[in-house]
């Protein structure tokens, strides 16, 4: 099934990164430690490494990967990558304008509005009879536990902001390992943000 990225025009030239759940995204797989990511990346821009605000002790010191484009100028990472020292890469947030396409079946998933995804999601549940998630701002999504979509505001609309993770540290869902840089988006205020009766506190 096709489907056109409607929303996604004024957008950087997208690269196309195959995802594979439970494995990995583009060129990075889950569970690499900091230099392979920084050297993985090295083939698709610059990057900066800082370190995440450690809130919780329940969760090992993560580390923070911005990938830059290199042909543009300064402007937000196009994809962040986020690695454990326990259990190594566990997340890639690809950003809304600058980052990647990455593609679930056929159905794009970066750089969306919302609203647009949300329709051609229920669209590919329907016609393939099979399930679709509800995101924490109230949108549809395909229903793969690898991928947490966020909203990134640009200019005056939420886009899909996808992260495609894998759990951190013991932690049950990928939801429950959240980078708390990527907890929050920068519209309108989610549905939820922690899910009921949760044990793990959200932890950058």
């Amino acid at each position: 099934m096709a489907f056109e990225n409607r929303a996604d025009v004024g957008a950087a030239e997208r690269d196309e990164w195959s995802y594979a759940p439970a494995v990995g995204v583009g060129p990075f797989r889950f569970g690499m430690t900091v230099s392979e990511v920084v050297e993985a990346a090295g083939i698709l821009g610059r990057t900066e490494v800082s370190d995440c605000p450690r809130q919780y002790s329940v969760f090992s010191p993560t580390s923070k990967i911005e990938i830059h484009r290199p042909e543009v100028a300064p402007s937000p990472p196009a994809a962040t990558a986020y690695v454990s020292e326990a259990a190594g890469l566990f997340c890639i947030a690809a950003d809304a304008v600058q980052g990647p396409q990455v593609s679930y079946d056929g159905l794009p998933l970066v750089g969306r509005d919302l609203a647009e995804l949300e329709s051609d999601a229920i669209a590919y549940a329907e016609a393939n009879d099979v399930q679709f998630r509800i995101t924490p701002e109230g949108y549809a999504a395909p229903d793969d536990s690898g991928i947490v979509m966020r909203a990134q505001m640009v200019g005056e609309a939420l886009r899909s902001r996808p992260l495609f993770m894998v759990p951190r540290d013991g932690a049950w869902t990928e939801w429950d390992s959240l980078p708390s840089e990527e907890c929050h988006a920068t519209g309108r205020p989610p549905v939820s943000s922690t899910p009921p009766d949760n044990p793990w506190p959200d932890e950058g």
